[in-house]
């Protein structure tokens, strides 16, 4: 399920991506698809190795164009071990709502961004969350846990002070805040509850049937619902131009 488009951001082959706060993988994976060379990057090392080894069994499998590359990095995303302008694109997605320090993170995607590249963030939409927050403390309260909720303006801001130009911004995941909403009722953990089966199987079926239905249906209530909203930026060819 991917929440960032890959059709906007233009990634293929010889493409240099990061992927900071990677988690399960699941942008790198459709980044290395394309072709790009993809650092999948996160702090969490058992996620990593997970991670690493679908890489790895892509590269074997033939999923992947001869020349592309897939590495598995572990770090800190207050510190990202790169030089300037090392990637033609940064994607960071559901990552920046769990950062203490977002402003030094915020600055870290944009320093290792190349003049003229892409960077794509994506966090928790205001209104699902903040529903999923009032339902619920055990959603939020716990370590690791989403410590803010953006407004998207907010978040918007923060990139654009840092000299980037916004290029387009979409929501993402409609279905999706239902169900969270329903989980928070009922517990977040309490993932055996009928209700919650049932419609995490309808989510299965969604994602892995892709039926015109409830394609529709997201593709209708995203912009009322959307639990993620994207934001794609670019980062100007020199520094301080406004075009």
């Amino acid at each position: 399920m991917l929440t960032v488009d890959f059709d906007r951001l233009r990634i293929g082959a010889g493409t240099k991506v990061i992927d900071v706060g990677c988690g399960a993988g699941r942008h790198s994976f459709e980044a290395y698809r394309r072709g790009a060379n993809v650092i999948a990057f996160d702090q969490n090392a058992s996620d990593l190795n997970d991670v690493d080894e679908i890489l790895q069994a892509m590269e074997e499998q033939g999923e992947v164009p001869a020349s592309a590359r897939a590495e598995a990095v572990k770090g800190d995303a207050l510190g990202l071990p790169f030089s300037d302008g090392t990637f033609d694109c940064v994607v960071a997605s559901e990552i920046l709502e769990h950062v203490p320090e977002d402003d030094k993170a915020i600055s870290e995607l944009v320093r290792v961004l190349k003049p003229g590249g892409a960077l794509a963030i994506t966090v928790p939409r205001w209104l699902p969350e903040r529903v999923c927050w009032a339902l619920s403390d055990e959603y939020h309260a716990n370590e690791g846990g989403h410590i803010r909720i953006y407004r998207a303006g907010e978040l918007r801001d923060k990139v654009l002070a840092r000299g980037l130009r916004l290029t387009h911004t979409h929501h993402a995941h409609a279905l999706h805040s239902p169900f969270w909403w329903l989980k928070c009722l009922v517990g977040t953990s309490n993932s055996d509850h009928p209700a919650v089966a049932a419609y995490h199987k309808l989510l299965v079926w969604d994602m892995v049937s892709q039926p015109w239905l409830t394609r529709t249906a997201e593709t209708l209530l995203n912009p009322l619902i959307g639990k993620s909203v994207a934001m794609y930026f670019r980062k100007p060819e020199v520094l301080g131009a406004s075009s």
